[in-house]
């Protein structure tokens, strides 16, 4: 399959069949098991996956591309021809089961992937995602390091997180200026942490490494009392990224008590 990459869509093809087979290992798909592939493009991982499952769905946003992989790849894979952000990810389990999902995401639009796909761990079984490595940097970022970040915070909150290895730019075509990472997520059952009100623990993440620089005290104020800072046995001096996410989960509770 030869496509002309779409910059604006975020287009990086991985054409290294090594790399792909590295993946296909990682995931360890078994026939039987529902996956979706998000991204799948010119089909690097696709026609291995399909070798593996006998079936699998993919969603692919440019319909170049989605027309070339039916044409290729005929009724075992179904193609969703639309954008990953639109899925419901709760219906396309599978009924008392879960979904699987690997992908090779657009780095302009990872992160909101990544919270879309969040939002629906408790459907998922696994997921295994290419990345740009930076991106991955902060996924498995301990508290104390500079690149932890709200993203940090909230993935290892609902997932264990693990970098697999780093996939050099030269495996891509085009080759984008940077490195890229294959990370697993595989969600907590249950949370080891469980928030009382997420949604909460939400915003106050966002507010804390929306002013990272701040204190806790200052980046808090209005939604965590000082005193309520203490109580749930934080310092106030500290700031975000010290934080883990017990604090987070500590703090949220404390600020939904008050």
């Amino acid at each position: 399959m030869s496509h002309r990459p779409r910059k604006r869509l975020g287009q990086n093809f991985l054409r290294d069949p090594a790399v792909a087979q590295r993946m296909i290992a990682a995931i360890g798909p078994e026939p039987g098991q529902a996956l979706l592939e998000i991204g799948p493009g010119e089909g690097a991982l696709t026609g291995p996956l399909l070798e593996r499952l006998g079936a699998l769905t993919a969603v692919e946003l440019d319909r170049d591309l989605a027309s070339a992989l039916r044409a290729r790849f005929g009724p075992a894979l179904t193609v969703i021809e639309g954008d990953a952000l639109a899925l419901d990810l709760a219906e396309m389990a599978p009924a008392g089961g879960r979904l699987r999902v690997v992908g090779n995401l657009p780095y302009n639009v990872s992160t909101p992937i990544l919270f879309h796909l969040l939002a629906a761990a408790d459907h998922l079984a696994d997921l295994h995602l290419l990345l740009q490595r930076e991106v991955v940097d902060r996924l498995v970022a301990p508290p104390g390091s500079r690149t932890r970040g709200r993203l940090s915070v909230m993935v290892q909150y609902r997932c264990r997180v693990e970098r697999c290895f780093n996939v050099a730019a030269g495996s891509f075509y085009p080759a984008p200026q940077v490195m890229s990472s294959f990370v697993r997520l595989v969600p907590h059952r249950p949370l080891p942490e469980p928030a009382q009100d997420e949604a909460l623990l939400q915003r106050l993440v966002a507010a804390a490494f929306g002013a990272r620089r701040k204190t806790l005290r200052n980046s808090l104020k209005g939604l965590v009392p000082p005193a309520a800072i203490e109580a749930a046995g934080v310092d106030p001096a500290r700031r975000a990224e010290d934080l883990a996410v017990a604090d987070f989960v500590r703090l949220a509770d404390a600020a939904s008590g008050a």
